[in-house]
Parts: structure tokens; C-alpha cells; sequence
């Protein structure tokens, strides 16, 4: 088996900015095989602090984006 053969490659790659909670976040959506895998991130910071699985696209999104809301809304900002 060569080296070729055991790399997955991500597929449907797609990167978006909005607003959750008062804060601008960065939604990143992949496919490998059949998962789609979606990750959160700060737009500020850059660090990502929500990540979620599943069959669809919409799916991983949305149990992302719900993850990312409770931290966000437990989450001080400073002045």
C-alpha cells in the first residue's frame, strides 16, 4: 500500500465570517469521506473553541454553531 492510498483528502472546503453572540467568528466546513467535520473560530484571536461532526454539511454547522453560542454568551468582554 502506498502513501497515496492512506491520505484522505478534504473535499467541499468552505470558510465564512458572521456574528454570534456579539463576537465575529470564522465557520470553517470540510468534507472527509463521508463526515463532514466544521471548526469555530475567533476572527480576533484566531483560536478555535467549537468543533462538530456530521452526515451533512448543515448538520455539523449547526451543532458547531450551537456549541459556539454557549461559550460565547458565557463569555466577558473587556473594556
Amino acid at each position: 500500500m502506498s502513501v497515496k492510498e492512506t491520505v484522505a483528502r478534504a473535499a467541499e472546503y468552505s470558510r465564512r465570517e458572521q456574528e454570534v453572540a456579539g463576537w465575529p467568528i470564522a465557520i470553517e466546513t470540510y468534507r472527509l469521506g463521508d463526515i463532514y467535520h466544521c471548526t469555530i473560530s475567533s476572527v480576533d484571536a484566531g483560536a478555535r473553541f467549537a468543533r462538530a461532526d456530521g452526515s451533512t454539511k448543515a448538520e455539523a454547522e449547526q451543532h458547531a454553531l450551537e456549541k459556539a453560542e454557549r461559550y460565547l454568551v458565557q463569555t466577558r468582554r473587556r473594556r
